[in-house]
């Protein structure tokens, strides 16, 4: 017996998106980190071309997102500000990268992970910055993230550290 070849699809997002990327957040962070519905249609409406999509057979089952500035570290305002997005800066954030657990260790998140990042440096990009938890260091490093050490953000009342992605400057 074979398995199933599953058909997937990596886009970026519309706001015909908007409750399908709200449903996988809340399916990924606890509520006191997951961004709202509310700001996804900010986000989606200010910067929607900076989602990564990928789709299993048609359901959404991860992605990531983050705004672009020229501001170096990431900041808790950003979160909750998308008009400070600014299409031609030098950074490109990374706010969340998120599967959905039944989909999860299936790579998708790093495909989208090289996908942003492709995209960053096509865009002629400084590099990529995140934050995570400590747990998650070393499966960013494996994209070439660097830890910079505890993030100045306190969202969701975490303690996250600041990673970021340097392109090699010409």
């Amino acid at each position: 017996m074979t398995e199933k070849k599953r058909k997937l699809m990596i886009r970026n997002a519309t706001m015909e998106d908007l409750a399908a990327v709200t449903a996988v957040e809340a399916e990924c962070f606890p509520a006191a980190e997951a961004a709202t519905e509310a700001e996804f249609r900010q986000r989606l409406r200010d910067y929607g071309n900076h989602f990564w999509l990928l789709f299993e057979d048609g359901k959404l089952v991860s992605f990531v997102d983050g705004m672009v500035t020229d501001q170096e570290d990431l900041t808790d305002e950003m979160y909750e500000r998308a008009d400070l997005h600014q299409e031609t800066g030098a950074w490109q954030m990374i706010f969340g990268v998120n599967t959905i657990p039944s989909c999860r260790c299936q790579g998708y998140a790093g495909q989208l992970l090289r996908r942003a990042i492709a995209d960053a440096k096509a865009q002629g990009r400084k590099g990529l910055v995140l934050t995570c938890k400590d747990a998650l260091v070393p499966y960013y490093a494996k994209f070439g993230f660097v830890n910079e050490g505890v993030s100045e953000s306190v969202h969701g009342n975490v303690v996250w550290n600041q990673m970021r992605l340097r392109f090699c400057e010409r």
